[in-house]
């Protein structure tokens, strides 16, 4: 039996299926060693949502398999200071039950796409170093060697 893949803009309809998955995300990452759980409220899920489907600030696309949504993505664009603007891709999930189907690269594809049609002529992101999306990502781009580092705000300021 052949399985279809299909990739599009979350719509409003989308916001049981993507919030199930969005839950598995934070889920999935916070039980990795030394990584503090995402904490969402309701509230904050609805707030998220409403900027995927408005497009304004960031966006987001979901992949279909035979129907059912089985990966999402959320990325934005933003200003570089030396030349064109980039993409960022933000978050990127596919569910465990389907992965190593090629859902996660027509995923990256898409934005990519999206991204050359809107200027951005580069795309980005980044992971955790042990993570299994690695053998992937080696494949498709090419690992610069930067490191991320957050910033550690004093005890009295408030991160936004």
């Amino acid at each position: 039996m052949a399985t279809e893949v299909s990739i599009g803009p979350l719509s409003e309809l989308d916001r049981d299926e993507w919030e199930g998955l969005t839950r598995s995300f934070h889920a999935h990452w916070a039980g990795r060693p030394g990584r503090p759980a995402t904490e969402v409220d309701d509230d904050g899920y609805e707030r998220t949502w409403q900027r995927l489907v408005s497009g304004d600030q960031i966006r987001g696309i979901c992949a279909r398999l035979d129907g059912k949504m089985v990966g999402i993505a959320h990325y934005l664009f933003h200003a570089s200071v030396w030349g064109a603007g980039r993409c960022y891709l933000a978050e990127l999930f596919v569910d465990p039950h389907v992965r190593r189907r090629g859902i996660a690269t027509a995923m990256i594809g898409w934005v990519a796409q999206d991204a050359h049609e809107h200027g951005a002529p580069r795309l980005y992101w980044n992971t955790e170093v042990d993570a299994d999306a690695r053998a992937l990502y080696d494949k498709i781009a090419i690992y610069r060697g930067y490191i991320l580092y957050n910033y550690l705000w004093p005890a009295t300021a408030t991160a936004t």
